[in-house]
């Protein structure tokens, strides 16, 4: 896909964003404290190095944080054939089967019984002919569960689940039979300990393939120590995709084709926002993502143009900075459409994608993990900090930092 819109005024190599990441930095077990790991300060230039439990310390007192309540799911499913071959099934996305153009909310999925279809990637596919069914038994409390799959879309990966007893929701059945699924760089077998380690204290609603993991370091002490001075937060929900581990694989990374992720918004999530506009603080890209694709929503329902609620990635690089509404005006146009249309909650899908050149509109900097080389997110980074982004990694890695979603944390605020 061609972008030519995408901060096109940029020259972008994806080479300005690498950087060398020693193996030994990759944190590929978590701390036995979660609130144990340390904490990089970056604020106007400046940086100082404290420990994650200093959080509320370094948090300006009128700031709002948003996190992502996503939980993760279950997500890689393994059958055995009769041959011996092994068949992985990594779940993407429910597909909607009532003829919706998006796919169905993910509670939606989680909730189905007796038969679910999904897009995955298939591992081993040669090895799974289009006409198979496969099928394994899971044991249960209450007994054996036989679940089967078979293709639906042999060419898009798409396929159904089905299981006896047929009463089970699907979300039962993926903890029967899935594994989490972690992040591939880490270059690891997942333990029975990363099901808990590998979630956020906070996580409510399933579907995430990744955890939101700027949230793992957050404990019921520090959230005490935040709520000491005042500071206070809300949840919303975006089930983070597979397409966060996508690598970019162009020289100039614009034209890399960001992934789909839905996200939902409450109405509260609205009025909070509306009260806090400029103090906002995401924890984490994918609260900072779910911010800004707020804004640009609004943008599309006063625009009045079509599936407000599907979001591309050249939607916020094609409006002209003059012709964009104020973020008040942006929440106000989503408040004002759940009034219309009698609902507390919008299901929407973002390909937001953020790089150097984009202008924040809600947030005012990110509480953040420390992230691949050559990546989306550090093009994230790179976009709310600059070039800066070089120095910060930099003290990083000369102060023995640990990298990653298992590693060490960062409040940035530019």
């Amino acid at each position: 896909m061609s972008l030519p819109d995408l901060a096109s005024n940029l020259p972008l190599s994806l080479q300005e964003f690498q950087y060398d990441l020693p193996d030994d930095r990759i944190a590929r077990f978590p701390l036995a404290q979660r609130d144990a790991s340390r904490l990089l300060v970056y604020q106007q230039g400046q940086i100082r190095h404290a420990g994650f439990r200093q959080l509320a310390q370094f948090v300006p007192a009128d700031s709002f944080l948003i996190f992502n309540n996503t939980k993760v799911i279950p997500a890689r499913l393994l059958f055995h054939k009769s041959t011996g071959a092994l068949i992985e099934l990594f779940l993407l996305n429910p597909v909607a089967t009532d003829g919706r153009d998006t796919p169905p909310p993910m509670l939606e999925a989680m909730e189905q019984t007796g038969s679910s279809v999904w897009q995955c990637m298939i591992g081993n596919r040669k090895r799974w002919k289009p006409e198979e069914t496969l099928q394994t038994t899971l044991q249960s409390p209450d007994g054996p569960v036989t679940l089967s799959v078979a293709y639906v879309d042999y060419e898009r990966s798409v396929v159904e689940f089905s299981w006896q007893p047929a009463s089970e929701a699907f979300a039962h059945i993926i903890h029967l039979a899935g594994q989490i699924p972690l992040p591939p760089y880490l270059k690891r077998e997942v333990t029975e300990a990363d099901r808990d380690t590998y979630q956020t204290i906070y996580s409510r609603n399933e579907g995430a393939v990744a955890a939101p993991t700027a949230g793992l370091h957050f404990t019921d002490a520090v959230f005490a120590s935040l709520a000491e001075r005042g500071i206070g937060h809300d949840y919303l929900t975006l089930h983070v995709g597979a397409g966060t581990f996508q690598p970019i694989k162009t020289d100039d990374p614009r034209q890399h084709t960001m992934h789909a992720e839905q996200v939902v918004y409450t109405r509260q999530n609205l009025e909070n926002i509306r009260r806090h506009l400029d103090r906002l603080l995401p924890v984490g890209t994918t609260s900072m993502r779910s911010l800004e694709s707020l804004y640009w929503f609004g943008v599309k329902l006063l625009r009045q143009e079509p599936n407000p609620f599907q979001l591309d990635q050249q939607m916020a690089y094609a409006i002209p900075p003059d012709e964009q509404p104020s973020a008040a005006e942006a929440v106000g146009a989503m408040l004002q459409y759940m009034d219309t249309h009698r609902t507390d909650t919008v299901v929407a899908h973002t390909a937001i994608y953020i790089t150097p050149g984009y202008q924040m509109k809600m947030c005012r900097g990110i509480i953040t993990n420390f992230h691949q080389p050559g990546s989306t997110l550090i093009l994230l980074i790179a976009a709310l900090v600059g070039n800066n982004w070089r120095t910060i990694y930099k003290e990083a890695l000369d102060n023995e930092y640990r990298f990653l979603s298992y590693g060490d944390s960062s409040l940035l605020l530019p």
